[in-house]
């Protein structure tokens, strides 16, 4: 005879959600053991540039500011590449919506209303800049057939060279001469920093928008319908989902996010729409949103620490003598290793009660 060994719930509910952590833990140790390799090949000391990397990201209260500062943008631009993903999409243009949220921004701030509502303004036409620009990606995608990675890039160039435009002619401040640039925000409607810290008030926008994605994913029939649609969209489709305006939504919403970070950068950073907009975040966003599994919540921490090695940078090419973008070349190293960390998921019998085995042979019985 046989009977069932029973495991605790709680252990099989610990085992199916370990293999979220472990998996992009070991990416993220393999990943720089990898570039500790790499840094020790072109004659420098792994040990020194990881202890750089902490001081000048985490190893202060003014470089957890400043990293805090750094991960307000990463938080809405990796919620760009999660949003779209619970669909099954991969979406990596998240910099394109940036560039035009910020220009959509600017361009409204010249009126002589109130501050809260410039503000206000510059916010909706920052996301809806964004939102239509992925939110045409997701159109694209659905109606057309076309592949939403490809698409979603080739508009991030585009995007980036419509800024430049705008920037260099139409709206440019006649007054800037050797770097390009739209009028000064006026002082009223700059966004200030959160009181008795110097990181803007981006960040708090940044994790509201996290916790309210979370919650609009696990809490809300939409969020349903799109981790249905993104395991199998023909089933979707049978059960009369309308796949087509949850892409599109997503996408849009997404977007919308991107273009929230680029209003973010010219309200409480830049002052003003130049190149500086394309800094990079929406690329580093996917790394931050593939490393969070694309976890709304997750990516909170995950921006964090990313934006701390991002601000490390610089103190790296001032103490070690190495490019500012060595931190670059870890961020292209980590991505791929957390790529290839995807091959492993489901493979392991230690994350999946499902393979365990139940059946053992009572005592007394042959």
């Amino acid at each position: 005879m046989f009977g069932a060994k029973s495991y605790p719930a709680a252990l099989e509910w610990i085992a199916r959600r370990a293999e979220a952590f472990v998996i992009p833990l070991a990416a993220l140790i393999v990943g720089m053991a990898l570039f500790s390799l790499f840094i020790a090949l072109v004659g420098k000391s792994p040990v020194q540039l990881y202890e750089t990397m902490w001081r000048g990201g985490f190893g202060s209260w003014f470089s957890i500011q400043n990293s805090l500062s750094r991960a307000a943008p990463l938080l809405l631009a990796a919620l760009c590449v999660a949003l779209p993903a619970r669909l099954g999409l991969v979406v990596i243009g998240g910099e394109g919506a940036i560039v035009l949220g910020g220009v959509a921004a600017i361009g409204v701030a010249t009126s002589g209303a109130p501050a809260f509502f410039v503000i206000l303004a510059m916010g909706v036409a920052g996301m809806a800049a964004g939102g239509i620009w992925i939110g045409a990606v997701g159109a694209l995608r659905h109606y057309r057939a076309v592949n939403e990675t490809i698409s979603s890039l080739l508009m991030a160039y585009i995007a980036i060279a419509l800024m430049n435009h705008l920037v260099e002619g139409p709206l440019r401040d006649p007054a800037s001469l050797n770097k390009p640039s739209t009028e000064p925000l006026a002082e009223a409607y700059r966004i200030g920093n959160i009181p008795g810290m110097d990181v803007h008030w981006g960040l708090v926008v940044g994790v509201i928008a996290c916790i309210l994605s979370w919650l609009l994913i696990e809490k809300t029939r939409w969020g349903f319908a799109a981790r249905i649609a993104g395991g199998n969209v023909r089933a979707a489709q049978v059960q009369g989902l309308a796949v087509g305006p949850l892409i599109v939504g997503f996408t849009a919403l997404a977007g919308g996010f991107a273009g929230l970070a680029g209003m973010l950068e010219v309200a409480a950073v830049q002052g003003s729409a130049n190149a500086s907009l394309a800094a990079g975040y929406g690329y580093t966003g996917i790394l931050v949103a593939f490393l969070a599994r694309h976890n709304p919540l997750a990516i909170i921490p995950v921006a964090f620490l990313l934006g701390g090695i991002d601000a490390s940078g610089g103190l790296i090419q001032r103490r070690m003598d190495l490019p500012d973008a060595t931190v670059l070349v870890l961020q292209g190293m980590l991505f791929v290793v957390i790529l290839f960390s995807e091959t492993f998921y489901g493979r392991f019998k230690a994350f999946n009660p499902d393979l365990w085995q139940r059946p053992v042979l009572l005592k007394g019985t042959a």
